[in-house]
């Protein structure tokens, strides 16, 4: 019951995403971040890396190659608000990235950039974009996300997603180092499949496996990846429309075109903002003392401002809601700001 359970996880994934029929998907320990590990600790070093960074998360992946596994990379780094130029890549290294960035509120806008005749692999941290943007699976050869961001589902579980390309790699690569247990996913130099239809490296909450697909299930009902995407931008949207009728408040994308609608980050723009850190966690204290928002400070490694999760498990209408409490909240703050002074 419980393998036919998780089989069935990966089958709707598959259905609701669009992930051909001859990508693996896995379910692996550890949410996003232990799949993108398996990717890396398994099958970097084969060739060099370039490692692409515009956010927190992105910079950590940086870390753990550049450092940990201390293979050869090239770094290319973005500034909060924007992203890397993709077609700048050398395509012929494996490519490490991050699709949205939670903390920057960006996105890479499409796969043009990335070659269809690439020598290396891309291997793309999709966890805040899968299920609400879209994924050009025969640009991306190693895909990783998690249940608790866009579905909204419990944390601890990631899913690995795999092209053709990636599982030769793993057959035909053994990497320098050891691998712990929950990092192997080849035995005898072929893949263990097993991982791949349901029969995990170690046992996972089936709780958490249920309550996953409840939300496929729903994911269903709104309308499939088409309706989740759509709710996603409505959410955004609204927040746009918002800030740009103020002069007082700003998306952090400069770009429209790389602006997410999950994560979005706006910047306080008003001259009056002496200290633009103390400003912006004193508005956020305003909203969660009223019950209005919990955590919508920026992210503690992102410029100072607010962060609001748009997702498809967001009703627009709570965002509208919103949007009259940042009003306040600014105004408050800089009439507070005034008395001070």
């Amino acid at each position: 019951m419980g393998k036919g359970k998780l089989a069935a996880a990966i089958d709707q994934t598959r259905e609701i995403l669009g992930v051909p029929a001859d990508y693996r998907i896995g379910i692996v320990p550890a949410s996003d971040t232990g799949a993108v590990e398996m990717a890396m600790w398994s099958m970097l070093g084969a060739r060099p890396a370039t490692m692409v960074a515009w956010e927190s998360f992105g910079a950590g992946w940086v870390t753990d190659v550049v450092k940990q596994l201390k293979i050869e990379a090239e770094v290319k780094t973005a500034e909060y608000g924007r992203i890397v130029d993709m077609a700048s890549l050398d395509y012929d290294t494996d490519v490490v990235f991050t699709w949205n960035g939670t903390t920057s509120g960006v996105r890479v806008p499409n796969g043009d950039a990335i070659p269809a005749d690439r020598a290396g692999l891309t291997i793309c941290d999709a966890t805040s974009a899968a299920f609400a943007q879209e994924l050009p699976w025969d640009k991306l050869d190693v895909t990783t996300f998690s249940w608790q961001k866009v579905m909204g589902g419990e944390a601890a579980h990631g899913m690995l997603i795999l092209s053709p390309r990636a599982v030769e790699r793993l057959e035909s690569y053994t990497p320098a180092w050891p691998l712990p247990k929950i990092f192997r996913m080849t035995k005898g130099g072929k893949l263990i499949e097993g991982i791949f239809k349901g029969e995990t490296i170690n046992t996972p909450s089936m709780l958490c496996v249920e309550d996953y697909l409840v939300a496929l299930d729903w994911a269903r009902e709104v309308g499939g990846l088409e309706g989740l995407k759509a709710r996603a931008d409505a959410n955004a949207q609204a927040i746009w429309d918002f800030c740009d009728g103020r002069d007082w408040i700003a998306n952090l994308a400069e770009d429209d075109a790389t602006r997410s609608n999950t994560s979005v980050c706006l910047k306080f723009t008003d001259d009056r903002i002496a200290d633009g850190a103390a400003f912006a966690k004193a508005v956020a204290k305003r909203l969660e003392k009223e019950g209005v928002a919990l955590d919508i400070g920026a992210y503690r490694d992102a410029p100072a401002g607010l962060r609001i999760w748009c997702g498809a498990t967001v009703e627009t209408s709570d965002i509208e809601a919103l949007l009259p409490w940042l009003d306040w909240a600014f105004h408050a703050e800089i009439a507070a700001q005034a008395e001070a002074a």
